[in-house]
């Protein structure tokens, strides 16, 4: 079987998955309507969204900074570990000398 059919056979195949799963989906899903009925109400209008929506971009911006905090973190630690893996088997290297 060449790369062509193999490819196609996993396409044809992660499309019945697919379809198998959306179909499940529709079925075992309740009703839009019912969806949409059991949101809860909004307190205080529009005001009070667009206050809370405020807040909580205020609670993602404090969260994305902490983030990148950790992730300059992680990267300073990433590269100390590099340089001492890099450090350890030059050691490694210049032990074994050639006879």
């Amino acid at each position: 079987m060449d790369i062509i059919s193999q490819l196609q056979e996993q396409v044809n195949t992660i499309a019945a998955l697919a379809f198998n799963t959306f179909g499940t989906l529709q079925r075992d899903a309740p009703p839009f309507d019912a969806l949409v009925a059991a949101l809860p109400l909004s307190d205080g209008g529009e005001e009070a969204q667009l206050k809370r929506i405020a807040e909580l971009q205020a609670e993602n911006d404090a969260v994305g900074q902490e983030l990148q905090k950790q992730l300059e973190a992680a990267e300073k630690e990433l590269k100390q570990v590099q340089e001492l893996f890099n450090q350890a088997t030059d050691n490694c290297l210049n032990l074994k000398k050639p006879e």
